[in-house]
């Protein structure tokens, strides 16, 4: 067991606002709450246009991902899976560690979704959701995607408009479950703040 106890900084943004860029830049361990997404032959996955709806969160395991957090925080240790987004499934396990770190980075497009039962589980340090101008998380995200191959490229471009026109909604959503509107240089200063008083 962890002699001092980790709590969680919820990193949640809509897809492309830089979440995992600034988790990296940190340094701090980052548990990838996208690697909680349901395997594509999930048959109760949502769907729309007869395609699965991946910006759904029902098509993403919130209990999982809090199970895992909840090991990670008690002992500084967890077998964390990796989704493949390409193929639409968890394609492995890897162990992360947290190095007597006070503090671990969850992030993800559905991040947010986690706040209240991260809350509850006495897990939760800070909840952050990163907000840009929408066209620029339209670009960043597209230029990721297509370098990625995370889908086909028709794809990616209809999912990406339609991306931008909710975004104001998604961060709206996000917020209201908890997490404080920030700019990405905002974010950092608040969680290294925050790791300074750990």
């Amino acid at each position: 067991m962890q002699a001092n106890p980790i709590r969680l900084v919820v990193l949640a943004g809509p897809s492309g606002s830089g979440k995992s860029h600034l988790a990296a830049r940190l340094g701090l361990p980052v548990l990838r709450l996208d690697d909680f997404y349901r395997d594509g032959d999930d048959a109760d996955l949502p769907r729309a246009f007869g395609i699965v709806d991946w910006d759904d969160p029902a098509s993403w395991d919130c209990d999982a991902a809090v199970r895992c957090a909840t090991q990670l925080c008690a002992t500084g240790r967890a077998d964390v899976p990796r989704y493949d987004i390409p193929t639409s499934r968890v394609v492995g396990h890897v162990v992360l560690d947290c190095g007597g770190s006070p503090l671990v980075v969850a992030e993800g497009i559905f991040a947010a979704e986690a706040i209240g039962p991260f809350r509850d589980a006495g897990l939760l340090a800070d909840a952050i959701c990163l907000s840009h101008r929408p066209v620029i998380t339209f670009v960043r995200r597209l230029a990721r995607d297509l370098s990625e191959r995370r889908k086909p490229p028709l794809t990616l471009v209809r999912r990406g408009w339609g991306l931008l026109r909710a975004e104001p909604a998604i961060v709206a959503r996000q917020v209201a479950l908890g997490a404080e509107p920030c700019t990405p240089k905002q974010a950092e200063q608040r969680i290294r703040r925050l790791l300074a008083e750990s």
